[in-house]
């Protein structure tokens, strides 16, 4: 059992080597910092006065932490009410990914049905077909529903991705069927076998799932943008991109609502981002 979960995550422990230093760190370290750069800016300008920032030239470090954008932001918008909208519509669409995704993964992966490769043919193909062009038909759907102007409106469509049942189907394919065989001859079902047995080896797709889940539908502006009218159903980043129209004048309030925005997605990538690349390598593309 060991054994198959050293192969599950792709890495051997006698295989393992110390960390050196290698010539790839010095193009990649300059890379990281450059990348770094925009968001220590961005939270060193959220605890600047208005004047620091307008000041030429720029000002590079606060002379104080000032947290007058920070109370702007939060007592002249609805910020934590469109903060709760969008935690609440990722944490669905990210928990339903992860449910209806492994099931529709594992289907693809384990079962023969009539039809099952032109199923999964299509289902890839609709991974290419620009959201642009969905958006009327979609919006049609919504409205039918009378969801427009609603969460709901935003977590319908979001409920599972097609990538999603593509990288759980990719996974799965990686584990050895020995261990779901025994458990068959133990009588287990189809259903016990995943959720027991299949499931708990599936960490690093879990992951990977459910952080690009999150990300896209945390930082998702163009269909809240369409679906959303009423202020109060605002996510945060249609609330962010109106506050900034607003207030444009107001620079430390806008950067304080844009840390706001981006620290939650900061701290879920970091969360799993071993498990992220560790899905990501080992899950490859077999067919």
């Amino acid at each position: 059992m060991n054994a198959l979960k050293v192969s599950a995550r792709g890495t051997s422990p006698r295989g393992a080597s110390p960390r050196r230093v290698s010539p790839w760190h010095l193009l990649l370290a300059p890379l990281a910092l450059a990348f770094a750069l925009p968001l220590v800016w961005l939270l060193l300008s959220s605890v600047m006065t208005n004047a620091e920032i307008n000041r030429f030239p720029p000002a590079l470090w606060p002379d104080g932490i000032d947290l007058g954008g920070y109370r702007y932001v939060l007592g002249n918008a609805m910020f934590p009410r469109w903060f709760a909208n969008s935690l609440i519509v990722a944490s669905v669409a990210v928990v339903s990914n992860l449910l209806l995704g492994s099931l529709g993964g594992y289907a693809f992966a384990r079962m023969r049905f009539a039809g099952s490769r032109v199923l999964l043919g299509l289902m890839l193909a609709t991974m290419v077909i620009p959201f642009q062009l969905t958006m009327i038909p979609t919006f049609l759907v919504m409205k039918w529903l009378g969801l427009i102007d609603t969460l709901g409106a935003l977590i319908v469509p979001s409920l599972v991705t097609p990538f999603a049942v593509f990288l759980f189907r990719q996974f799965f394919l990686t584990l050895p069927r020995e261990i779901e065989e025994a458990a068959w001859i133990d009588g287990c079902s189809r259903l016990r076998v995943l959720f027991s047995i299949v499931m708990p080896l599936a960490r690093p797709a879990l992951a990977t799932v459910a952080v690009l889940t999150f990300l896209t539908t945390w930082n998702d502006l163009s269909w809240p943008l369409i679906a959303i009218n009423h202020d109060t159903q605002y996510t945060l980043q249609l609330g962010l991109t109106t506050f900034q129209g607003q207030h444009h004048a107001r620079w430390s309030a806008v950067m304080a609502g844009n840390v706001i925005t981006v620290l939650p997605v900061l701290v879920a990538f970091l969360l799993a981002q071993k498990t992220f690349v560790q899905s990501l390598t080992s899950s490859g593309l077999k067919g």
